[in-house]
């Protein structure tokens, strides 16, 4: 009976800590129109071939520009889309234009800083 008596507060625990590690968090997705700050100081000179920069991390925002290979890129930070790929925000240096581009659309796979949203 004292095992019993002794699992019940480890087994409730249990029960309440399964839900809460199960549960998926929510998607930092930037909305169409989302700008962020330059918070990735790393060196410029990224580049993509021919990728949609767009006004969110989306496939549904609109189209700002497109990075090619010749241009470099600017990154500022990184967020998760809705889509579970993760995007940039970039600076197109040789056109002015910013938007989101999905990392694995970019050269060396993105910016390593998270925007925080």
């Amino acid at each position: 009976m004292k095992r019993i008596a002794a699992l019940v507060p480890v087994l409730t625990a249990v029960a309440v800590a399964v839900p809460l590690s199960l549960a998926t968090p929510a998607a930092a997705h930037a909305s169409c129109g989302t700008t962020v700050s330059d918070k990735d100081s790393s060196s410029w000179g990224k580049t993509a071939n021919g990728a949609n920069q767009r006004s969110g991390s989306s496939t549904s925002c609109a189209v700002k520009g497109i990075a090619y290979s010749t241009q470099t890129l600017d990154y500022h930070c990184y967020t998760l889309g809705n889509d579970g790929y993760t995007w940039t925000f970039v600076r197109n240096d040789s056109t002015g234009v910013t938007g989101w581009i999905r990392d694995d659309l970019l050269s060396d796979g993105g910016s390593f800083v998270s925007c925080g949203i």
